[in-house]
C-alpha cells in the first residue's frame, strides 16, 4: 500500500528489507522482494508528482565540466523514469573482458550474470521476449563502425506502469514524502541497525530491518554513504576512499556537421563502435548518430522568442556571425551526434560541502572531470568517421576543432547517464561494493542503480541496471533468512526529541 508519510506515520517495528529510493531499481527490486514473501518497506522522499521542496534536495554544486545535476534528475516516485526516452541496449560481452586502458581493474563479474537476466529486465520495461536488438540501418564500409543495434520501451513509467502492485502486493509498504537522513552503522555488528526517516516538518523516526538497498541514483547513494557519520567512523567512508568516485557521464559530443552527397538517403544513421576499433585505438566505445536537422527546436519560457530570433538568423544566413548561449543548428545541416563511453576516472567525483539542505543533510558538489584517454576516445571517433563517409562516398564532415586538437576546451554536453560513485570491485582498493553489490565492511548494506557500474560503456544504462537489480534481488531472496512474518497493527520507533 502506498502512504503519504507526511500525514501517515505508519511505519512497522522492522522490515526484512528497507530499499531507499522509488526508481526504476528500487520499484524493481521492492516488487520481487515482496514476491517472494518477503516484509518490504520502500521509502520514496518525493511524492506522486514533482514539488519544489523535493526537487530542491537535489541542489548541488558543480565543478569542471557543468553536469547539471539538478536538473537532469526528477525526485518523486518513479524517478528518472518519468523523462526517460525509452532506449534499451545492453552490455556486450566485450564490455566485461578486459578492464579500462586506465589503471583501475573492470567489472569483478562475468558477462553471464548480466546475460541471464536480460529476458527479466526487458520484461520490466516492456519489450517483447525473443526481439532480439536489432541494426536501425546499414553500417559504414571497413571494420570500424557497425550498425547500432537498440529497442524503445514505450517508453515504461514505473509509477504508473507498477501502480496497481505496489498498492496491492502484499508484504510491501511504500511511503512517499519520507526522507532518508542518516545511516546508523553499528561497529559492533557490522551492521545498519537502523536509519532515520525525516519528513518536510522535520518530523524523524528509526526504521529497523534486517537489510538495507540504496536505490537513490549515482550522486544521492554516494551522498547518503558521505553523509553517514557513524560509516565515516566506523572507516567505511573516508575521504580517500573510493566513495563518490569514478563519476561517470556518458558524453554528448557534437563531433561536427556533414554534407551528404546528392542521391544519398537523409534517413538518421545510427552507428556503433566495434571491438576491433576499440582495441586498435585504446579507447572507449561510442554510438554516433547522423542526422539532418528538420527545424529549429527551443525549450523553457523563452522558447517562441529564441525560435523566432534563431530561424530568423538561418534564413537571413548569418548563423556563422551570431554566438547565442546555446549553439543551434540550422534546418538542413548535418549534425554528427555522440554517446561515448567515459573511462573510470578517480578525480571525476562527489565530495561534500559544508552547506546543508533544508532537512539538515550536507550538501555535494560534482566534479565532472575527464582523463586523456577519454579525449583520444573522442579524437579516435571523429577522425574515423569523417574518414568512413568520404571513403564510402556517403559524404563530407567538417569536425569541430577539438575534436582533434586536445589542447582546446571541449564542448560536452550531458546524457543524464549518472554512474560509477559506488563502482563494484574484487576489493575495497578500487570500489565500494562487492560483486554481489554489498558495501565493502557493512555486513547488511547494498547499493542498487548505475552507481556500480565499473566502467560504463556506450548504451544507456536502464537496461544494465535493470538487469542488476533483478541479479541483486536473487541475491537477497537465496541470502536472507528465514521472511519475519506478517505484522499486524502501525508499530513505530519512537520519535526523536526535539
Amino acid at each position: 500500500m502506498i502512504k503519504d508519510y507526511g500525514s501517515q506515520k505508519e511505519l512497522r517495528d522492522a522490515y526484512d528489507v528497507c530499499i531507499i529510493g522509488g526508481g526504476p531499481a528500487g520499484i524493481t527490486l521492492a516488487l520481487r522482494l515482496a514476491g517472494n514473501g518477503r516484509r518490504v518497506v520502500l521509502l520514496e522522499g518525493g511524492g506522486h508528482e514533482y514539488s519544489p521542496a523535493s526537487q530542491d534536495l537535489y541542489t548541488c554544486s558543480s565543478t569542471g565540466l557543468e553536469v547539471y545535476a539538478g536538473e537532469t534528475r526528477l525526485r518523486f516516485l518513479g524517478g528518472t523514469s518519468n523523462h526517460w526516452a525509452g532506449r534499451c541496449r545492453p552490455f556486450e560481452r566485450s564490455d566485461f573482458a578486459a578492464g579500462p586502458p586506465v589503471h583501475l581493474p573492470g567489472w569483478p563479474i562475468a558477462f553471464s550474470e548480466m546475460e541471464r537476466n536480460l529476458p527479466a529486465a526487458m520484461d520490466i520495461v516492456d519489450l517483447p521476449p525473443n526481439s532480439g536488438f536489432k541494426a536501425i540501418n546499414a553500417t559504414l564500409d571497413g571494420n570500424d563502425f557497425e550498425a547500432d543495434r537498440f529497442l524503445l520501451s514505450p517508453p515504461t513509467r514505473f509509477a504508473q506502469k507498477y501502480a496497481k502492485d505496489l498498492e496491492e502486493a502484499e508484504g510491501l509498504d511504500v511511503f512517499i514524502n519520507c526522507n532518508c537522513v542518516d545511516l546508523e552503522f553499528d561497529s559492533q555488528t557490522g551492521r545498519i541497525a537502523t536509519i532515520v526517516v525525516s519528513d518536510y516538518e522535520h518530523h524523524r523516526e528509526r526504521v529497523k530491518a534486517q537489510q538495507f538497498i540504496l536505490a537513490t541514483g549515482a550522486i544521492e547513494n554516494a551522498r547518503q554513504l558521505l553523509n553517514s557519520e557513524s560509516l565515516a567512523a566506523g572507516g567505511i567512508v573516508s575521504k580517500d576512499g573510493f566513495v563518490g568516485r569514478c563519476f561517470m557521464e556518458h558524453l554528448n559530443v557534437e563531433l561536427g556537421t556533414f554534407i551528404l552527397r546528392d542521391g544519398q538517403e537523409t534517413d538518421v544513421r545510427q552507428y556503433f563502435t566495434t571491438d576491433s576499433f576499440v582495441m586498435e585505438h585504446s579507447s572507449g566505445k561510442g554510438n554516433v548518430t547522423a542526422s539532418l536537422v528538420s527545424e529549429v527546436k527551443s525549450y523553457g519560457r523563452m522558447a517562441a522568442v529564441k525560435g523566432f530570433f534563431e530561424n530568423l538568423v538561418c534564413d537571413i544566413g548569418v548563423e556563422h556571425k551570431i554566438e547565442f548561449i546555446t549553439r543551434f543548428d540550422c534546418p538542413g545541416d548535418g549534425v554528427l551526434g555522440t554517446l561515448i563511453e567515459q573511462f573510470p576516472n578517480p578525480d571525476s567525483r562527489i565530495s561534500l560541502l559544508d552547506e546543508r539542505d533544508a532537512l539538515g543533510m550536507r550538501k555535494v558538489n560534482v566534479h565532472w572531470e575527464l582523463s586523456p584517454a577519454d579525449r583520444n576516445t573522442i579524437k579516435a571517433i571523429g577522425l574515423e568517421v569523417a574518414k568512413c563517409f568520404a571513403e564510402t562516398g556517403l559524404g563530407f564532415v567538417k569536425l569541430q576543432d577539438f575534436v582533434y586538437d586536445a589542447s582546446l576546451p571541449l564542448k560536452v554536453n550531458p546524457h543524464a547517464h549518472h554512474m560509477g560513485t559506488t563502482r563494484m570491485a574484487a576489493s575495497p582498493e578500487f570500489g565500494v561494493v562487492d560483486e554481489n553489490c554489498k558495501v565493502f565492511g557493512v555486513e547488511n548494506l547494498y547499493v542498487a542503480g548505475s552507481s556500480v557500474f565499473a566502467t560504463g560503456g556506450a548504451c544507456n544504462p536502464t537496461m544494465p541496471l535493470l538487469q542488476l537489480a533483478v541479479r541483486l534481488a536473487d541475491h537477497l531472496n537465496q541470502q536472507v533468512g528465514p521472511a519475519m512474518g506478517r505484522y499486524s497493527g502501525a508499530k513505530t520507533f519512537k520519535d526523536f526529541p526535539s
